[in-house]
């Protein structure tokens, strides 16, 4: 499969991380528990078990199902203020990594989970469907139950202590663009062959036109290949376009080799993935533009922290330096029917730079380190990379020559490199 996921997969794994996914399957097992409580009965030996009255079950389920329906409600609460703080003080495009945080969505479903299964309990009970020796059944299924959530408090509590912070912010980012930036310098063009500017295109092409408007989040080559398969022998597919580029409804989305008939362009066009956000799945230059959306917040006169902000350059300048030297061995296109477009080098740098060039250039301290990390990267052994960063550095220069207010300090900030 590659380093970069199949779609189904992919897919998949974004459902995954939804809040509601993960509740309702801890809800769903605290149903099936309940439900085969009575089951167990019949097959478990219970004379060596302790009596247990049932009023004493009642009274343990009626205190868990009101306490973790005033926990959940609580952490919800706790959540959604530290998302809207997170969006206010980095940037609103942080709101959907939270939302994708795995720690709050297992506490939170391990509360409401528990919180379902008491209550499902107390009705069933109540119901008479369960017989009065199988209370210590209950009572040992509750414990577990009691045991999990307060193991989850405390994973909770742990994870609020920095649950929204800027650090906390920037370390998931990083880590998410640290991750999609290795797996496009393994593949840079998704497992497709690379569309470059000297590719030699087929005089008859046929378009295949965008079916909505919005960002294009997946491209499933190995699915696009399999198609071109069944249409011709010779049928190949240029994609124009790269995951994270807007596209609008009915502009060409790529240009078939041939003719086609529009089943057979549908078929084609069900392999791409139209969404109204930019996503991290297939797209590696989103985190770097979140980074520098954080880095341009932070030296707004109304937050006025240079200090964010150079965190920000340094956080970037590891990322492309780490990419920069894996990007000389690219993995073998598992898709040779399909020539993807990939973003340029210097489209990747003015991702993660143009913006603090812009808004630091008034800052020397925060011009300065962004010399610095443009120096570094001209060294890098991916001879565009390191053009793109020269270029990138003249562009910071200009900047600064006209923010700076001292004379003395452009000079110096000249000298120093």
């Amino acid at each position: 499969m590659g380093a970069f996921l199949k779609m189904p997969l992919a897919l998949l794994k974004r459902y995954y991380r939804k809040l509601w996914l993960r509740v309702l399957c801890y809800a769903l097992l605290s149903l099936l528990v309940a439900a085969i409580e009575p089951v167990l009965e019949r097959w478990i030996d219970l004379d060596f078990a302790p009596d247990v009255a049932p009023e004493g079950v009642m009274t343990v389920l009626t205190i868990l199902a009101s306490s973790m329906l005033a926990v959940s409600t609580f952490s919800l609460n706790v959540m959604v203020s530290a998302h809207r703080a997170a969006a206010a003080s980095a940037t609103p495009r942080i709101h959907r990594l939270l939302l994708d945080d795995t720690t709050t969505q297992t506490v939170l479903a391990v509360f409401i989970g528990a919180f379902v299964y008491a209550l499902t309990t107390i009705i069933l009970i109540q119901a008479g469907l369960y017989a009065d020796t199988s209370a210590f059944i209950t009572m040992a299924v509750t414990v577990l139950v009691v045991v999990m959530v307060i193991a989850a408090m405390l994973r909770w509590i742990d994870h609020l202590s920095h649950l929204g912070s800027m650090d906390h912010n920037m370390r998931n980012v990083f880590d998410l663009t640290r991750d999609g930036l290795t797996r496009f310098a393994r593949r840079p063009a998704l497992g497709a062959a690379l569309l470059r500017e000297d590719t030699v295109l087929p005089d008859q092409m046929t378009p295949l036109t965008a079916p909505a408007s919005g960002y294009l989040q997946l491209i499933d080559v190995e699915g696009l290949n399999t198609c071109l398969e069944d249409i011709s022998e010779g049928s190949f597919l240029y994609v124009s376009l790269f995951p994270g580029q807007t596209v609008l409804r009915g502009q060409p989305l790529a240009q078939l080799s041939g003719s086609a008939s529009e089943a057979e362009l549908t078929q084609l066009a069900r392999h791409f993935v139209i969404g109204d956000i930019r996503t991290y799945e297939q797209d590696p230059d989103f985190g770097l533009t979140v980074l520098s959306e954080m880095s341009s917040r932070a030296l707004s006169p109304g937050v006025n922290d240079p200090g964010t902000a150079i965190e920000a350059v340094t956080r970037l300048e590891m990322l492309l330096w780490d990419y920069g030297h894996a990007t000389g061995d690219p993995d073998t296109a598992t898709a040779p029917r399909v020539f993807v477009k990939a973003p340029t080098p210097a489209h990747i740098l003015q991702s993660a730079f143009a913006a603090t060039a812009r808004d630091g250039a008034g800052q020397i301290e925060v011009a300065r380190h962004l010399r610095e990390a443009l120096s570094r990267l001209a060294s890098l052994p991916d001879a565009s990379l390191a053009a793109a960063a020269r270029d990138l550095d003249e562009l910071v220069l200009a900047y600064c020559d006209k923010a700076l207010p001292l004379e003395a300090e452009r000079q110096s900030l000249r000298r120093a490199f």
